[in-house]
């Protein structure tokens, strides 16, 4: 099954950083705990905006 999203509703990395009150460099090691996940469903280290999925699951 193939997701499609609008592409309004995808956030960006720094924009989840800031709305929680951390670093970007702070939560992208958190994601780098998380990336054996983030890969399964289909999201690699470099993605900028995050689909709805990834967001619901962090």
């Amino acid at each position: 099954m193939v997701n499609f999203y609008n592409k309004h509703l995808f956030i960006s990395k720094s924009k989840l950083a800031e709305l929680a009150g951390v670093s970007y460099r702070t939560f992208s090691r958190y994601l780098a705990t998380r990336q054996p996940i983030l890969s399964a469903m289909g999201i690699s280290p470099k993605t900028k905006l995050l689909p709805p999925q990834a967001v619901r699951y962090i």
